[in-house]
């Protein structure tokens, strides 16, 4: 029996199309996706759903699709399927990272263009009858400043456009190596620098809890007095009531947005502002892109049905159906491994090695290291997957290796992670016992065995008498319950670890007061997703 697909989206003939050649039965129905009701009561007939942004995935609607296997996302944001809720189904999901990049770069660059000549403005003017050509008085682009806040794939295809205008080019990206920097003909910065050396600032970065709110009230001052600010990234980066101040204050001297804190976005401080450009979140909507993005998630999503092929998927690496039994509790220690490194690493990070001993070196390493990457940029690239993560990993320059050795120790196979920064080196061991389960066995050279737990607290502290102590009672005085924890040490009086298991988040308050003991130099909250 041929698999079905439902398409709930506005998908091309020819995506459509592509469906039908590959041997998949297609109900095409643009306009389902606006009713979640109609969508929920026919979703259990269908092996593929593939939509774009109207259809909202939800775990409602994935507690209904009992026979889904895969869900197709024609673009890169997948804000509108709930991930996990897909993931606990053993439902894949699929997006298309890479087809919207240049449409999205070249619209950041036609906005800032737009806010320097006040072309909406004088357009509306002129075409009132109005002739008030002393009114517009512009800025050139040619010989500015301009700041890119993350240069990842389209920052720097931001960044390439703009050196082609004449512009000098700020980066900040953590994860941007000076050697890649100065391969793109940018220079590397530290935010600070690129917010007080900036006239124009233009943000291409994921919504994290690292980077929501990144032009706060107090970044926002910081800037260049006079500066134009361009977002066509996420909602949420800018604080747009601080920015609206500032404009109205005289300090920023314009802002063009695509992307705003609440869509459809109906009213913001930010409207009726002068030198204000605002478009409806316009960054993916030219007519290649649109096709593009249609038709990989067509072709993706057929492979799979047909073939079990995967690939740039969300929540599973690429790898062929007979692999997966067998990988999938590697994958789940490698990205458990990257999440940890990645989660303590705040430096920008120059070197990667992968070590594979025992059995793990005769597995498919290209899916579990694709796997680990993906849990170690997670933190700062929010839509990154198990096939895009290498790319952007040689995209920032970062020097990767791999390292495959017959077995040497007590376990059958293990993955060890080691990262070199400018000022410092970590690693990270695990390996999965019979019952399938992640566990860390060392972490900066000392010896451990630990489980994997949802919200964790990583201590690294010289050991010293009472430490096992002040960490209870500071957690405890802080209504925070330890379920369990591991400790380890390379000697007496060396370094030490712990590893404690809480029942949730922790708050920053709670770990400044655990920074202020004079023996501990680190800690981290961490976050994984476990079953």
């Amino acid at each position: 029996m041929a698999p079905r697909v439902l398409v709930s989206d506005e998908l091309s003939e020819t995506a459509v199309q592509i469906f039908r050649d590959r041997g998949v039965e297609v109900d095409f129905q643009p306009q389902l996706g606006k009713d979640k009701d109609k969508l929920a009561e026919i979703i259990g007939n269908y092996d593929g759903l593939a939509i774009r942004s109207a259809t909202k995935a939800t775990e409602k609607l994935i507690a209904a699709a009992t026979n889904l296997k895969v869900i197709g996302r024609a673009g890169i944001g997948v804000d509108n399927v709930d991930i996990p809720a897909a993931s606990r189904r053993g439902i894949i999901v699929m997006n298309t990272p890479f087809g919207n990049s240049i449409t999205t770069a070249e619209h950041a660059i036609a906005l800032m263009f737009a806010v320097a000549r006040q072309l909406p403005q004088a357009d509306a003017s002129t075409q009132a009858g109005k002739w008030e050509k002393s009114k517009f008085m512009g800025v050139e682009i040619t010989g500015k400043t301009l700041g890119v806040i993350g240069a990842g794939n389209i920052g720097s295809i931001v960044c390439a456009r703009a050196i082609g205008l004449k512009m000098h080019v700020l980066a900040y990206d953590p994860f941007l190596s000076k050697e890649r920097a100065e391969e793109m003909g940018v220079v590397k910065v530290e935010l600070d620098e690129l917010l007080a050396k900036a006239d124009f600032i233009t943000l291409h970065v994921p919504m994290t809890e690292k980077t929501r709110g990144i032009l706060n009230k107090e970044a926002l001052a910081k800037t260049k007095p006079g500066v134009r600010i361009i977002n066509c990234a996420r909602g949420g980066l800018v604080d747009e009531a601080a920015l609206a101040d500032a404009i109205k204050s005289g300090h920023v001297a314009g802002a063009a947005f695509d992307v705003f804190e609440v869509e459809p976005a109906k009213e913001s401080p930010l409207f009726g502002l002068p030198n204000v450009v605002c478009t409806p979140h316009l960054g993916a909507s030219t007519t290649e892109a649109q096709e593009n993005v249609a038709l990989q998630v067509a072709e993706q999503m057929a492979d799979y049905l047909v073939k079990g092929a995967v690939s740039n998927a969300i929540n599973m690496p690429s790898i062929t159906a007979e692999e997966a039994p067998i990988l999938k509790p590697f994958i789940r220690l490698a990205d458990v491994l990257g999440a940890f490194v990645g989660q303590v690493t705040e430096e920008p990070i120059k070197e990667i090695e992968i070590l594979y001993d025992g059995a793990t070196a005769n597995m498919n390493t290209r899916a579990l290291t694709s796997a680990l990457l993906a849990g170690l940029i997670r933190t700062q690239v929010a839509d990154v997957n198990m096939v895009s993560a290498p790319i952007m990993i040689k995209e920032k320059g970062i020097v990767l290796s791999e390292v495959k050795r017959d077995k040497t120790g007590v376990f059958d196979g293990y993955i060890k992670l080691t990262v070199t920064t400018e000022s410092m080196t970590r690693s990270i061991a695990g390996t999965v016992f019979s019952d399938g389960k992640p566990r860390f066995i060392q972490i900066k050279g000392i010896n451990l065995d630990a489980d994997v737990g949802s919200h964790m607290v990583y201590i690294a502290n010289t050991d010293v008498p009472g430490m096992i102590g002040f960490i209870g009672t500071t957690l405890g005085e802080a209504g925070v319950n330890i379920a369990n924890f591991q400790l380890g040490r390379d000697k007496q009086g060396g370094d030490a670890i712990a590893l404690l298991y809480v029942d949730g988040p922790i708050g920053d308050d709670v770990l400044a007061k655990l920074t202020a003991h004079r023996a501990i130099r680190q800690a981290k909250p961490l976050v994984f997703a476990v079953d």
